[in-house]
């Protein structure tokens, strides 16, 4: 029997295992980041990736915000998120979300209720519906742009196609 006057225990010593961390996923952050983008639907860091080695056919719909740097074709449903087309991404489809960045190729009609934002390395063929929209130099667009007011209806008649290679 032990005693406390005893040196020694009786009983094995039993060290609680080390407490490890856990690993922490990276996430993909789009460039230029804005302090508008807490306001989005999806709390921030919640992103979707489609992968450079990735190819998917079919309708592709959300509640978080979507990071497409692989190949994509037939529609994007994402209502109150981002979409972005990375720089190696190539999209053949119709994409309706809050926002849309073009860093890659796109072909196709884009809706956005807050705007499409297509960089000097983007391309985009197909037609605009958005409230704004920001075609950098170097950029590729060529289709018809309908600017449309926060609550969705067209304003003045502003359907003309145009063809921009800034």
């Amino acid at each position: 029997m032990w005693k406390p006057t005893q040196q020694g225990q009786s009983s094995p010593n039993t060290t609680p295992e080390p407490v490890r961390p856990t690993p922490v996923q990276p996430s993909i952050e789009t460039p230029r980041a804005t302090a508008s983008s807490s306001s989005s639907a999806s709390p921030a860091g919640e992103q979707a990736s489609i992968s450079k080695g990735l190819s998917i056919k079919g309708e592709i719909t959300g509640t978080e915000s979507l990071f497409i740097d692989g190949k994509v074709e037939g529609s994007i449903n994402i209502p109150g998120n981002r979409v972005t087309v990375g720089k190696n991404g190539v999209v053949n489809a119709s994409i309706s979300a809050r926002e849309i960045v073009v860093l890659g190729k796109l072909k196709g009609n884009v809706t956005a209720t807050d705007r499409v934002d297509i960089r000097a390395e983007g391309a985009l063929t197909g037609d605009v519906a958005a409230a704004r929209i920001s075609i950098e130099d170097g950029a590729f667009f060529k289709g018809g742009i309908d600017i449309r007011k926060a609550d969705g209806k067209p304003t003045a008649v502003q359907n003309e196609k145009v063809a921009a290679n800034a």
